[in-house]
């Protein structure tokens, strides 16, 4: 079961960011990591990521990180195309 954090950062510079995702990406299961600077948040999608651990090893760094949701994440399903016979 995939999960997908979504986690309130105060990321000031470049340098912040590219820690933050270091240390997402260390966690076990972790399989994506985006970062959207518009909200200064860090989007985690994972298999069987705690959530919670991941945010307090966070908040050691940057002394503010918020969950702001978890959900399970639904894998996008690819249609085959039938190819007509003429």
């Amino acid at each position: 079961m995939k999960k997908k954090i979504v986690i309130k950062l105060q990321m000031k510079d470049a340098k912040c960011r590219s820690k933050a995702m270091q240390m997402a990406v260390d966690v076990d299961g972790v399989t994506k990591v985006e970062i959207q600077k518009d909200k200064d948040e860090m989007v985690v999608i994972g298999d069987e990521v705690d959530s919670v651990r991941l945010t307090k090893s966070l908040r050691k760094k940057f002394k503010y990180a918020d969950i702001v949701s978890v959900q399970e994440e639904k894998e996008k399903r690819r249609r085959r195309r039938r190819r007509r016979r003429q």
